[in-house]
């Protein structure tokens, strides 16, 4: 992709991985969401970190059209939760507990979403619900250098990060 620059390490134990990636505008970070989208078979959750306005809704966005997602994808921030139909019998369920105070129940129902092999489960705002989160999950840290980059960092879920 020749608007990412970056890099990619492993660690020691061969578990986690670490990918930095730098787009610039929103078409870019759609454009990645996408590419992450179209590696995902169902069973991944997906946690995204970062500011208001960082890019997560925007990521998610090209994520759900890698998905084949054709539908118009929303931020969850008032709803919690949406779930959107996609290729394959798979569903893309995106969580935003941005507005909580603690999970309550939302902690059972996401446990339930992440163990569903046909569910690609995405969480904003996920330290709410920390202790639920699996080991082997695609954390994604956006940071704003300035006001249209976007600099992406990507650990774990080595599997995901080995086919980027």
């Amino acid at each position: 992709m020749p608007y990412c620059k970056g890099e990619t390490k492993k660690a020691p134990d061969g578990i986690m991985q670490l990918m930095i990636i730098e787009v610039e505008g929103e078409a870019q970070t759609r454009e990645y969401g996408e590419r992450i989208g179209r590696l995902l078979v169902g069973g991944e959750t997906v946690e995204l970190v970062g500011d208001v306005g960082a890019g997560k809704t925007t990521f998610v966005k090209g994520l759900a059209k890698g998905l084949g997602i054709d539908e118009d994808v929303q931020s969850p921030s008032f709803t919690i939760s949406r779930v959107y139909d996609a290729r394959d019998d798979l569903q893309l369920a995106h969580y935003d507990f941005y507005r909580l105070n603690a999970a309550g129940i939302m902690k059972d129902e996401l446990t339930e979403t992440m163990r569903d092999a046909q569910t690609v489960t995405v969480i904003e705002w996920a330290d709410i619900v920390e202790g639920v989160l699996p080991k082997e999950r695609l954390t994604i840290v956006f940071e704003t250098p300035t006001e249209s980059s976007r600099k992406l960092t990507l650990t774990g879920a080595t599997a995901i990060l080995e086919k980027l």
